[in-house]
């Protein structure tokens, strides 16, 4: 299955050419840096690149200061992590390990340079792609967490990390390695715990925190003008971030959990061309994000657009939960669909703690060797059946319904049928969950004759059903029904992706009528962007 990025251990490394070092030279500063002496501490802004001249860097590990890796960089190599496209943070210090001579070209005359010349930007972003690939193989970053398996919260980070390809590394409570770290931190290894470098410690964690401390925040001033909000980061508003990008529009993309939308909680799309061996979403859309960020355009998360207004100027307010504000000339409405919460008794107090709405690597440990229990019957029901068959001791499929083939792919529920791991209960669903902190077991309910029976498990996964993210519109343009966007014919516009709104537009899954399919969602995001083009020159 395709990854984020190359194995960095076999790549063949390919120098800048002379012509690259050059224009380097043009727009940059040379640097001493005597032995010793750090160049980055982790959390430090990546706000310059750096190209090594003469001497030797050295990876340190945060909380003993030795060298990390058995590798250092030398002259003709680079320092840099992919979060400097975005304008993040260094996850890593980094130190000369002799007296060093460098090239430091500050960010935004680098990305300037890299969008002039393809040649360079090739090289450089794919040994930065490779580079975070080999973070998150081996769990190399300065975030750590205690007591994972523990504490909701904690779990709540991991799953954050997790979904947005952030490099952290996991300790049980009371393990040696949390004896360590927590010495180092000068807290008890047997509490839980998110930390970020040797220094500090979060308290009370929680995502917009470790995001404003890992550079997701991007300094966004308020009141900030964009030519175009995109708000959704799924397949569909990252796809519409690349070609706004291209453009040359300068595009914001807002995501409230973590970029890959709903499509980034499935584990293997195998039905996505140019993927013959299949690719995870998040995998995909991660791919995608660094090309927008390749073309300039900026990602904001995790942040929740609460309202939008429309301003005396013609153009859109946004504002957040945390009372923020953006404007944009345009609007593309991508914020996609959400599994429903199904009517059950405390639901909610075991979400988290039993009850998950998706199948990542993260969840996939929660129910190893366990009985693990699926509601729903569509392609990403089938595709968490398939994943989580892999770790779960059983996984079984509950389908209120009389048969898969009006709401799953052929090949996806031949595979199931044909897995000793899979079983498919027809007619079935959940009416009760069991547990004290966390869920214990469930109450099955035959849908054909009332017959009821208790199941012990560990893990239920609701992928049930879908509804619009659509409430903060505030009512300016016109909805289905069901809450989707209209477009198109159905409110006599042009385009068929333009709302009854003059300058906001909608795509992917959250739009009336759409084909809910990851391609679709790209397809629509790409396209859409020529008429927020035509609407911003206007």
């Amino acid at each position: 299955m395709e990854s984020i990025g190359r194995d960095l251990r076999e790549m063949q490394r390919i120098p800048l050419a002379a012509t690259h070092v050059a224009a380097l030279r043009a727009i940059g500063a040379e640097k001493h840096y005597p032995a010793g002496t750090f160049l980055v501490r982790a959390g430090d802004p990546a706000d310059r690149f750096v190209y090594v001249e003469a001497g030797e860097i050295e990876v340190v590990n945060p909380f003993t200061d030795e060298r990390h890796l058995p590798s250092t960089l030398g002259p003709t190599q680079f320092m840099g992590e992919i979060s400097f496209l975005n304008g993040g943070v260094w996850s890593m210090p980094m130190r000369a390990c002799t007296d060093t001579i460098v090239t430091e070209v500050p960010r935004p005359a680098m990305l300037r340079l890299l969008s002039e010349i393809p040649e360079m930007s090739d090289i450089i972003i794919t040994v930065l792609a490779a580079r975070r690939r080999r973070q998150l193989d081996s769990h190399d970053g300065t975030l750590v967490l205690i007591g994972e398996d523990n504490d909701r919260s904690v779990r709540r980070i991991a799953e954050f990390a997790s979904r947005n390809r952030l490099p952290y590394r996991s300790y049980p409570l009371g393990s040696p390695e949390a004896a360590s770290v927590a010495t180092s931190c000068s807290i008890s290894s047997e509490r839980p715990a998110v930390i970020f470098g040797r220094d500090i410690v979060v308290t009370e964690p929680t995502p917009a925190k470790v995001a404003q401390l890992l550079g997701l925040d991007y300094g966004l001033v308020d009141d900030e003008a964009f030519d175009v909000l995109i708000v959704g980061g799924g397949p569909a508003g990252v796809a519409a971030g690349v070609y706004a990008g291209a453009e040359g529009l300068r595009a914001l993309v807002i995501e409230d959990v973590a970029i890959g939308g709903q499509a980034g909680t499935s584990s293997r799309i195998e039905n996505y061309m140019g993927f013959p061996t299949g690719i995870s979403g998040a995998d995909l859309v991660w791919r995608g994000e660094v090309q927008a960020m390749k073309f300039g355009t900026r990602f904001a998360m995790p942040r929740r657009v609460a309202k939008l207004e429309r301003l005396e100027d013609g153009s859109f307010c946004a504002t957040f939960d945390n009372g923020r504000r953006v404007r944009g000339q345009a609007v593309v409405v991508a914020t996609g669909v959400q599994y429903r919460r199904l009517p059950i008794e405390r639901l909610e107090a075991f979400e988290g703690a039993g009850v998950y709405y998706a199948a990542t690597e993260i969840e996939a440990r929660y129910c190893r060797n366990a009985e693990t229990i699926i509601i729903g019957g569509g392609n990403s029901a089938g595709q968490a059946a398939m994943y989580l068959s892999r770790s779960a001791r059983h996984v079984r499929l509950l389908v209120r319904g009389k048969s898969l083939a009006t709401s799953m792919s052929r090949y996806l529920s031949s595979r199931l049928e044909a897995d000793p791991a899979i079983s498919i209960e027809y007619g079935a669903e959940v009416i009760a969950l069991h547990g004290d902190d966390h869920l214990d077991a469930v109450t099955i309910r035959n849908v054909a004759d009332g017959t009821t029976r208790t199941i012990s498990t560990c893990a239920v996964f609701v992928m049930v059903g879908a509804a619009p993210n659509t409430g903060w519109l505030s009512g300016l343009v016109e909805l289905d029904g069901h809450g989707f966007v209209l477009t198109g014919d159905a409110i006599g516009a042009s385009s068929p992706y333009a709302t009854s709104h003059p300058g906001i537009f909608a795509v992917g899954d959250v739009r009336a009528n759409s084909v809910k399919r990851v391609a679709a969602s790209v397809g629509e995001g790409s396209v859409v962007i020529s008429k927020v083009w035509e609407h911003v020159r206007k």
